[in-house]
């Protein structure tokens, strides 16, 4: 069995989605270490009033992002993969995103200034916004590298713009530096990173000189963004979606409560990213088989849908288990309220995944349009929900339920178009909420009877075991049979 075990593993390495994704997995675990410590620094090192502040200022320049780059990458990947010009299209892409990012930067500053007074906050946004246009420019070069399939340089390069920021982090131990200063040195930093990706991240793909010479006029960027509005809107609302919490809690609640969600969003996003890193590698390879028949593309979402499900299910348990013991102790004791919260917020985990890869079997099949009209959906369910909850309930609990109540809608949604378009049968849908529901269910009642630290434990092992039986069942019950 272990042989047989170790032989499909060699021979799954070998694909295109598994290297890329490989490479993905091991740079965004160094990559998030080398960040979750700096985070911890800082959380550590600054008042919590310091904190907050650069909290939300780090969120307006998030929240902006989310617009500035049109989300037109899906879109450069369609076009890449099928035009012959592949190089004007990519200097045209490059022109347009430096464009955008500019106006967008711009944009940044004048929210800051309308929404809050504080002079720290604007002064901060000032500097922290000028990543709208760095990150609009490596926004091309990472896209381009998941269109030929070479994820690698990218993740190389974050990973080491993660490794200078943890040094920078690491100073603070040796002596105090102004929260404006440290977003001064952090910029500096993303300047270098920006010009390694241009050099070494797009195997000099991109040349200054072509770009500056290249035309593209104002009536050609209306007519790309006109022409894929639903990707431009699907990019907005998914940061949008994942964003507007914060914004929630800086104006209806206190500053303690900024701090508390941004810790329970920092612990979520270093989870969240694998899938996204994962489904982002699947993507061309979707379009790939897609064109070779839809009965390729269906077998390939089969195929990973309980992969992503199980990742899903796998970072909930961890951190509803462990979550009361390693937060104090990473951030400090200020933060022990925060566990329940990223517990809440962790409930998500268990649809976002999956929901990550309908998304991208939906755009594949060229239903962008319905992937957008639910990611409208999920923004209004969310905002909706923390309006009229904290109404009533002064708590940071209501937008943690707001956000998995708003994606549960969506990835329903996502259930029955796809079930409308024969990707997957009521029978599929009905047994991913029940089996979820009957775990979850399960955990909780045993957690009251055993350690959830040993119950965690004890879960893995027993479904690891399952699992590996079932796998190798159907797989013996096809070698008999053909």
């Amino acid at each position: 069995m272990i042989k047989k075990m170790l032989l499909d593993f060699k021979v799954k390495f070998k694909s295109p989605v598994f290297k890329n994704s490989f490479w993905g997995v091991v740079s965004n675990v160094l990559q998030n270490l080398f960040l979750s410590v700096f985070f911890i620094m800082i959380a550590r090192k600054y008042s919590t009033s310091d904190f907050a502040n650069y909290i939300i200022a780090n969120t307006l320049y998030s929240f902006v992002l989310g617009f500035s780059t049109l989300g037109l990458g899906y879109w450069f990947i369609r076009e890449f993969i099928n035009t012959d010009n592949k190089r004007l299209l990519l200097d045209k892409f490059f022109k347009m995103q430096l464009y955008v990012g500019i106006l967008f930067y711009i944009f940044s500053v004048a929210i800051s200034y309308a929404l809050y007074d504080s002079y720290l906050i604007r002064s901060l946004s000032l500097i922290i916004g000028i990543n709208i246009i760095f990150d609009n420019i490596i926004y091309v070069i990472k896209y381009l590298n998941i269109a030929e399939l070479q994820q690698k340089k990218s993740f190389m390069l974050t990973g080491l713009e993660a490794f200078l920021k943890f040094i920078v982090g690491c100073m603070l131990f040796f002596t105090h530096i102004p929260i404006v200063i440290l977003s001064v040195i952090l910029i500096s930093l993303r300047l270098l990173t920006l010009n390694l990706f241009i050099r070494y991240g797009s195997s000099n793909s991109i040349s200054l000189r072509e770009i500056i010479a290249v035309k593209i006029s104002m009536k050609e960027m209306r007519s790309i963004v006109a022409q894929n509005w639903s990707f431009v809107v699907i990019g907005s609302l998914a940061v949008l979606n994942w964003r507007i919490g914060n914004i929630f809690v800086s104006k209806f609640l206190t500053l303690d409560d900024v701090a508390n969600y941004e810790v329970s969003f920092k612990l979520l996003s270093i989870m969240y990213i694998l899938p996204v890193i994962i489904s982002s590698s699947i993507y061309p390879i979707l379009l790939n088989a897609y064109k070779e028949g839809i009965e390729k593309m269906k077998a390939l979402y089969a195929n990973t849908f309980i992969p992503f499900y199980i990742f899903g299910l796998f970072a909930y348990t961890l951190i509803y288990s462990y979550a009361d013991y390693f937060i104090p102790i990473l951030f400090g004791h200020k933060f022990e309220n925060a566990s329940q919260y990223c517990k809440e917020m962790f409930l998500v985990m268990l649809i976002f995944p999956t929901l990550l890869l309908q998304a991208n079997v939906l755009i594949t099949i060229k239903l962008e349009k319905l992937d957008m009209l639910c990611n409208v959906v999920n923004l209004i369910v969310n905002v909706s929900f923390c309006v009229i909850g904290l109404h009533y309930f002064k708590t940071l609990s209501v937008v943690n339920y707001s956000i998995f109540t708003a994606f549960l809608v969506f990835h329903l949604i996502q259930d029955v178009v796809l079930i409308k378009n024969k990707i997957i049968s009521v029978k599929h849908v009905v047994s991913f909420y029940l089996i979820s529901l009957i775990i979850i269910a399960s955990y909780f009642y045993f957690s009251n009877l055993i350690p959830k630290e040993i119950l965690f434990i004890i879960f893995w092992i027993t479904f690891g075991i399952i699992i590996s039986l079932i796998y190798f069942y159907k797989k013996r019950t096809l070698e008999i049979t053909l």
